[in-house]
Parts: structure tokens; C-alpha cells; sequence
């Protein structure tokens, strides 16, 4: 067992490495090693959903968070990327879901209402998506930037209350 452990740490060692390398793919099989070997490993489980997100596989990534999640259904990495995963596969309602986890937990993180209020608005629930957006912005005035740029909101971009909350 002992040696099992050894691996799977150096196989992660070496699939952060390469990860922060900019070696996605081989990142990306390392990671699957040290998961044939230890397949609830909440590291390597994440970190692979993040490179499968990043590559569009959401449905692949959305299955490592899940197993992360059976284990630890509080775990805010694994619920805010699952989030993004259903966000970019337009499962808006799910995606609030996790957010909504989270911000039980972590009523005024702001990148989790910030995502909140883009799904919200995505999902065509203009008002509440607003009224998130403006308590974001007034906790972190510059996510008004972040908001501008955001391809999420560009449909309202011409929008009265958008142009208040992000002026």
C-alpha cells in the first residue's frame, strides 16, 4: 500500500508539473494513472475535470466532480467548476444549483454570485440576475469590468440596469 501511495504522489507531482507546464494532454494522463491506482483521489480528480472543461468535454468533467462530490458534497472547487460545466452546456437551472450550494456556505463570495447572475441571466431571469450582479459589484467593484467583457451578458449590454450597475 505504502508503494501504491508513493506512486500515486508522484504521479500527481508530475501531472501538476506538466499542467503548469502547459502540457494539458500530458498532464491530462497522468492524472488518469494516478486515478487507476487511487480512483477517488480528490486532487487528481478535479484537476482532470478542469482539464476536460478547459477542452470542452463538460459531460467528462462534470462525471469527476460528481465522484468528488459523493464524497465530499460541500467541496466548493468541485461544485463552482461543475457549475461552469452546466453553465457552458446551457443547464442553467443545475448549474444555480451548485452555486446555491456554495453560497449557503459562502453567502458573499463573489465569483460564485458572480456566476450565479450570469446563469440566471442566461437562463432569462434578467431581474434577479441584476440584482446579484449589482450586490456583486458593490462587494467587488471591479467585476463591473469583468461583467462589460463577459460574453454572458452581451445580449444586455444595451440594458438600463446593466449600464447603471457596470458604469
Amino acid at each position: 500500500m505504502k508503494n501504491s501511495n508513493i506512486n500515486v504522489e508522484s504521479l500527481l507531482q508530475q501531472a501538476d508539473r506538466e499542467f503548469n507546464l502547459g502540457n494539458p494532454k500530458k498532464s491530462k494522463e497522468l492524472f488518469k494513472q494516478a486515478l487507476t491506482i487511487e480512483p477517488h483521489n480528490t486532487h487528481a480528480l478535479l484537476r482532470l475535470g478542469h482539464i476536460l472543461g478547459k477542452i470542452g468535454s463538460y459531460q467528462e468533467a462534470i462525471k469527476k466532480y460528481n465522484i468528488v462530490l459523493e464524497n465530499e458534497p460541500t467541496n466548493s472547487i468541485a461544485l463552482i467548476n461543475k457549475g461552469l460545466a452546466l453553465h457552458f452546456l446551457e443547464n442553467f437551472s443545475e448549474a444555480i444549483g451548485c452555486y446555491d450550494t456554495i453560497l449557503k456556505e459562502k453567502p458573499n463570495n463573489t465569483t460564485t454570485l458572480y456566476f450565479k447572475a450570469s446563469s440566471l441571466v442566461r437562463k432569462g431571469e434578467l431581474k434577479n440576475g441584476l440584482e446579484i450582479l449589482r450586490e456583486v459589484v458593490k462587494i467587488d467593484p471591479s467585476m463591473k469590468i469583468k461583467a462589460k467583457r463577459d460574453i454572458d451578458f452581451q445580449n444586455i449590454k444595451t440594458n438600463n440596469e446593466f449600464k447603471k450597475i457596470t458604469a
